[in-house]
């Protein structure tokens, strides 16, 4: 019994003195790194909507260099990633379905600076339509308007998409701009046959097309496109809160430095549309595209504007075509416009007479005859300092001193501007403007 008791004895002891030992190590005067407390720290683990936001349609990743939302199968983010100084994360819910014909803000404009380097901020957003393998194409795009542009001016940037954008996506492309992003999924109503179209009719056009050889003539996805930019991106929800956009295309280049606000020129100068390459249509693609047009102004002569540039589009006072175009994938331009009765109602009567499924109707003619008959002459503006490629054509400012002054890369004689196939000469004639001196040395 002696013994068992003093074996008992030197348990209690031992743990005694074990305790004792736990407690002055948890006390030691050692500095600790303290938590990450700010409510401006992003929390270490990260939330996502992306199944919510791309079933409504709206989703929205923070400026480049903010906290993102990741996928669902996303880890937790270690204290080691989170960064040293503190970031400020828009956290407002974004609403599960938008109906797009409602003009509705999106819950991060109210928060969007009204000022950039002491400079006034113009409400407008780049656009784009893109797949997810357009991925490593866009980047390339948008490193060219980041380096030459925005990184001044730090304007958002929305996509647009057919299907939903996936995490990679998402991610790359929101590293990249230096305002916020925004991810929208376009309704299955403006990206499909509407009812009134006769689809096998439109099948046996495509199948002609494809025999006769015609550029895009047998794809279907084409004219959904072209359907979509001529009458529909400028009422996705995203768009709304927005009234000047700018369009960019994958692989586009810009060659020289924008030193000064595009947007803010064309609100201050009463521009609402813009360029910087013109050429002519594929005829085969537009053979009743002007039938359309001399109906609609015979319907709404209210909406024809005094000193428009019927010059530009036709060679005989309206009653032909001459299939001059601006090329619509450099955009720049007041949303408002393309929101307005006048336009709605020109696109409203093109996509009834069918010509986007039973030809081949495409936004660049589409736009530039609304431009060209609902806008005075000069609501129209060529960017000549804006230089810009898009696959096969090149606008390279016309002036050695000009090019200099700007930093541009591109080489003159690749410019496009005063080629016969171009209609760039045209748009001067009739605005009776000066063309630039060195133009004569750039014709065929």
């Amino acid at each position: 019994m002696a013994a068992g008791g003093a074996r008992i004895v030197r348990y209690i002891l031992f743990a005694f003195f074990g305790v004792m030992i736990v407690y002055f190590m948890s006390s030691s005067s050692i500095p600790r790194p303290p938590l990450p407390t700010s409510p401006d720290l992003p929390s270490l683990t990260w939330k996502t909507q992306q199944g919510k936001a791309d079933s409504g349609g709206l989703q929205q990743q923070p400026p480049a260099g903010h906290a993102e939302e990741p996928p669902t199968s996303a880890v937790e983010k270690t204290p080691e990633e989170v960064p040293a100084a503190p970031i400020a994360v828009n956290t407002a819910s974004v609403p599960e379905s938008v109906d797009s014909k409602q003009k509705q803000e999106s819950s991060s404009h109210s928060s969007k600076p009204s000022t950039v380097n002491g400079e006034e901020k113009m409400n407008a957003t780049f656009v784009t339509l893109a797949r997810n393998s357009d991925l490593w194409e866009i980047v390339k795009s948008i490193r060219q308007v980041e380096d030459r542009f925005n990184q001044k001016y730090h304007y958002d940037w929305v996509f647009l998409n057919d299907k939903p954008f996936d995490s990679t996506f998402k991610k790359v492309t929101t590293s990249l701009i230096s305002g916020e992003t925004h991810y929208g999924l376009i309704p299955v109503e403006h990206w499909s046959f509407p009812e009134f179209i006769d689809q096998e009719k439109a099948r046996k056009v495509r199948e002609d097309m494809a025999q006769r050889k015609i550029i895009y003539g047998d794809s279907q996805s084409y004219r959904h496109m072209c359907r979509f930019e001529s009458g529909f991106f400028f009422r996705h929800p995203l768009m709304n809160q927005f009234e000047w956009y700018w369009r960019v295309e994958p692989s586009i280049e810009l060659y020289c430095d924008i030193g000064y606000d595009t947007f803010k020129y064309m609100r201050d100068h009463g521009k609402k549309y813009s360029f910087v390459l013109s050429l002519y249509e594929y005829v085969e693609t537009i053979p009743t595209l002007w039938d359309s047009v001399k109906a609609f102004m015979k319907e709404h002569k209210e909406h024809i504007a005094e000193d428009n540039s019927l010059g530009f589009l036709s060679d005989d006072n309206g009653e032909t075509y001459n299939h001059c175009h601006f090329w619509s994938n450099f955009e720049i331009g007041n949303l408002d416009w393309l929101r307005s009765q006048a336009y709605l109602d020109y696109f409203d009567k093109l996509d009834r007479d069918g010509g986007f499924f039973y030809e081949r109707w495409g936004d660049a003619p589409v736009h530039s005859i609304a431009a060209g008959l609902l806008l005075k002459k000069d609501e129209i503006h060529f960017f000549n300092d804006i230089a810009y490629y898009h696959v096969p054509f090149t606008h390279c400012p016309t002036g050695d001193q000009l090019r200099l002054d700007l930093k541009c890369h591109c080489n003159p004689k690749d410019n496009f501007d005063w080629k016969g196939y171009s209609c760039t000469s045209r748009f001067f004639d009739i605005n009776k403007m000066k063309k630039p001196e060195g133009h004569e040395d750039q014709k065929d």
